[in-house]
């Protein structure tokens, strides 16, 4: 049930809503001790109702937490208050990449900002999961900032039609594959832990995307294992080929990234 303007959660007055991510629903807030204005999101029931899976989820938002990188969206705080679970974070005026395209220097800036912010996760062993344009914000001032870093895993399934023919199951039990179809690695289709070079994966797409105007795949779901293991080349090939996208990123075999 949306929550109106007003409602409180601790510290946290809702003041508006801002739409509704793959982690649930998304709004401004204001937090009453500092004076500021905050993200809040409010977890989905399938993690907000389990014991387990809120402490998995709350381990790894404290992890997100300790990372201090401009190129990260920062998390202040998770909580639960009346039965609702919910995370804090940085509050960022600026407009994600869906649906950008780039000339070749501006990519290069945002290329080189992107790959920052996975470096500094990496090296804290985080991995984001779920790498796309949709999760990567850039701000007034052309300051990227990566969202939702680790929270993959957690993010609940999606019922809609028009959801399901991107995003396929996403749970944190071996086996099952989560991630956004076009964006994952192969490792990921085939229901293997992802680890940082699934994130190095997902960013070549991205970079390709961002160059091209064009998603590198356009299908459904089930033709997306074939578009991988086929090794089909993507469109804008010697765009890509000429940033080293397909000879380095987009190498199907993750030790080789």
């Amino acid at each position: 049930m949306p929550l109106s303007p007003g409602t409180r959660l601790g510290p946290y007055e809702v003041v508006s809503a801002l739409g509704a991510g793959g982690m649930g629903e998304v709004y401004r807030a204001r937090d009453t001790r500092l004076g500021r204005d905050v993200a809040l999101k409010i977890l989905p029931s399938e993690v907000a109702d389990d014991p387990l899976r809120r402490q998995r989820f709350e381990l790894e938002a404290r992890a997100v937490a300790a990372l201090s990188h401009p190129n990260i969206v920062a998390v202040f705080d998770v909580g639960t208050e009346g039965g609702v679970s919910y995370i804090i974070s940085e509050l960022v005026d600026g407009e994600s990449l869906r649906g950008a395209k780039f000339g070749l220097r501006k990519t290069l800036d945002i290329a080189l900002q992107i790959a920052g912010g996975l470096a500094a996760a990496h090296d804290a062993r985080i991995v984001h999961r779920d790498l796309k344009p949709d999760n990567i914000l850039l701000t007034r001032d052309g300051r990227v900032k990566i969202l939702d870093f680790g929270l993959a895993k957690f993010r609940a399934e999606r019922t809609a039609a028009a959801d399901a023919a991107e995003t396929l199951t996403v749970r944190s039990e071996p086996g099952t594959v989560m991630g956004t179809v076009g964006y994952m690695s192969p490792e990921q289709v085939r229901g293997l832990e992802a680890d940082h070079r699934s994130d190095i994966f997902s960013f070549g797409v991205v970079l390709h995307e961002l160059l091209t105007g064009q998603r590198a795949f356009h299908g459904p779901v089930d033709h997306y294992f074939d578009y991988l293991f086929m090794a089909w080349a993507p469109d804008g090939q010697v765009v890509a080929t000429a940033m080293g996208l397909k000879s380095t990123l987009w190498k199907f075999q993750p030790e080789s990234r």
